[in-house]
């Protein structure tokens, strides 16, 4: 029997019921699960998961490439469909005649209103495209926006988008999403894109979190460093006494039921006094969004607590 097959583990796939035997093959030529010992078909609709590859003469598979475009759930049918041309051409090049380029407008027409024809789909397109304008204006990268539109798919179906405006959900679908992704963007920046308030992306986060029972984990300060040295210029060697300090911090848990920005501006702004690279508490603030007298706290608690000797 010549079948290019891999052996199964006893554990992953039934018995044969014929037999008993557990060694199984999978035919991967006519897609079936084949029993080795009595060669019976336990399954004539296997699917084959490897790579979709088309190649039909030696050249071509020097080149090899996939079928179609990979799944994404940016896209409300997830990319699986097709598209029909404006430009008005065949395949040749050739401008097409006035009755086909008729036909082609009425094709054109309703495979646009099938593709969103009921409700949920149309909700999906607006609510999807206005989650990509949002991530690139905050230049995320692809998997945050994979996974915010996962989360806005999971809100859709458990209807909790019923009473609430798209915007208010889509932010709190991009904002979870980069708190899982561990992407440090802040609640206000989510909502300015958005074009909502801080107020009303806050309330539906909280409201998406409860009702979708998500772990996020908490914004991590070592993040919130690299974000004042990156926007304020500052030294590496100023990033790794920032994070030095911040280690010594948590030891002593001083970091316990405070903010992640102030603590991090407060741990930056030392260690920039330390090194000689100076900024003031202002344009610490300024990056961080937070007060002056947050950062002045903070600081005096650090320096206190720490033993930290510093030259005004």
């Amino acid at each position: 029997m010549d079948v290019i097959g891999i052996r199964m583990k006893s554990e992953k796939v039934p018995r044969c019921p014929e037999c008993g035997n557990a060694d199984l093959i999978r035919d991967i030529d006519i897609g079936e699960l084949v029993c080795e010992r009595c060669g019976y078909v336990l399954s004539s609709t296997f699917l084959n998961y490897g790579p979709e590859w088309r190649a039909f003469d030696l050249e071509q598979r020097e080149k090899r490439t996939r079928v179609g475009a990979p799944l994404t759930w940016t896209i409300h049918d997830a990319g699986m469909s097709t598209t029909i041309d404006w430009s008005g051409r065949d395949i040749y090049g050739r401008g097409l005649k006035p009755d086909q380029r008729a036909q082609a407008y009425r094709l054109r027409k309703w495979h646009r209103r099938s593709k969103v024809s009921e409700a949920t789909d149309r909700n999906l397109a607006f609510a999807l495209s206005e989650l990509t304008k949002a991530a690139y204006k905050l230049n995320l990268p692809k998997n945050v926006l994979e996974t915010a539109s996962l989360i806005y798919r999971k809100s859709v179906r458990r209807r909790l988008i019923r009473g609430r405006s798209i915007q208010g959900i889509t932010a709190a679908a991009l904002y979870m999403a980069c708190r899982q992704c561990t992407i440090l963007r802040t609640i206000e920046e989510v909502a300015n894109v958005t074009n909502i308030s801080q107020k009303e992306a806050g309330r539906a986060y909280r409201f998406m979190v409860w009702k979708l029972n998500s772990r996020i984990p908490r914004v991590d300060p070592q993040n919130c460093i690299s974000k004042y040295v990156g926007q304020l210029s500052l030294s590496g060697d100023t990033e790794s006494v920032a994070i030095r300090i911040l280690k010594i911090a948590a030891d002593l848990r001083l970091t316990s039921g405070r903010g992640p920005m102030g603590i991090a501006a407060a741990t930056t702004y030392i260690a920039s006094m330390l090194t000689g690279d100076r900024r003031t508490q202002g344009e610490f603030a300024r990056v961080g969004n937070i007060t002056e007298v947050t950062i002045r706290n903070r600081y005096k608690e650090l320096i206190k607590k720490i033993k930290i000797n510093v030259n005004v």
